[in-house]
């Protein structure tokens, strides 16, 4: 006799998955989510960017106060944007001799010795395109652009139109460009200063700061960004405090170039000043105290100076 087969009853189990309104309303939280939560990593990674460019400035200023312990002076602005840097018996000179400007003159105090003496050149001409053309990190703020260099027969190195030369360029400037009443100033403004010069205290005096720039034009050779960290007193090295900052542009205009200081940091810009402290400065700067803080001996106080 056969045993009876005992048989498993069917179980109706529930089926798993969404509905399409399920998925839209997933959909839509992760969306909503994304949207709160980018801003936040822009904005944070923006505050990253600017304490890098602080840090930048902060070694630019430590470079100046070394230039200052060794020679007793801080660096000159150079002659104007069609000075070379200058090579004496094949050595670079120094103080008002050098026509380059002060970003060239900071060079072994940036570890840019090998590039401020023109590498292992054995002419002038050869030296002044090592030099010119060495690109340095600390010389350019994140927030607007990595590390850039432009390539033109510049007149006063090349040998002739189709001698092209690469300038790598730089996001800093110092001041006062037509004044001279900085702490720094071109070299038939008179003998270099230092310390000694700022009146007003190295505390509230403008060392080198983010300058103002069209990101239209980037790498296109505008009058403000073309020479690079090598020129002498001109707009790419040398900014003016007595004119109101601002935020960085981007459009195409027939200006040519800025005189102004500003930056790609929506919240204003980053100084170093004669003590080596950096500061943060809003673009609503009043703009009487942003002239004082470019002065080294107006005599005038910083009330009211942004932190």
């Amino acid at each position: 006799m056969r045993t009876p087969t005992l048989r498993t009853p069917l179980v109706l189990r529930p089926r798993v998955g969404f509905t399409l309104i399920e998925l839209l309303v997933a959909i839509t939280i992760i969306a909503l989510l994304v949207g709160f939560l980018l801003p936040a990593v822009q904005a944070s990674r923006e505050a990253a960017r600017r304490l890098q460019c602080a840090n930048h400035l902060k070694q630019l200023g430590l470079a100046f106060q070394s230039h200052h312990d060794q020679l007793g002076y801080f660096p000159t602005a150079g002659g104007d944007w069609g000075s070379a840097p200058s090579y004496l018996n094949g050595s670079p000179a120094v103080g008002a001799q050098q026509g380059a400007g002060w970003g060239y003159q900071i060079l072994p105090y940036i570890e840019g010795k090998n590039a401020w003496e023109g590498g292992s050149e054995t002419t002038d001409n050869a030296r002044q395109r090592v030099a010119v053309g060495a690109l340095f990190n600390v010389f350019f703020c994140p927030t607007r652009r990595s590390p850039m260099t432009y390539t033109y027969a510049d007149f006063y190195i090349s040998q002739g139109a189709s001698d092209r030369v690469t300038h790598a360029l730089s996001d800093y400037a110092s001041n006062n460009l037509s004044e001279g009443t900085g702490a720094i100033r071109a070299n038939w403004m008179g003998a270099p200063l230092g310390l000694r010069d700022m009146l007003d205290g190295s505390s509230s005096t403008l060392l080198v700061g983010d300058k103002r720039m069209n990101l239209f034009y980037l790498g296109a050779g505008r009058s403000d960004d073309n020479e690079g960290y090598t020129c002498g007193n001109d707009w790419d090295t040398m900014r003016d405090t007595n004119l109101p900052p601002a935020l960085d542009s981007n459009e195409p205009t027939s200006e040519r170039g800025f005189a102004q200081f500003g930056s790609s940091h929506h919240s204003g810009m980053n100084f170093v000043l004669g003590d080596g402290s950096v500061r943060h400065v809003t673009y609503s700067i009043d703009p009487k105290i942003f002239a004082r803080m470019g002065a080294r001996a107006d005599g005038a106080p910083l009330d009211g100076q942004n932190d």
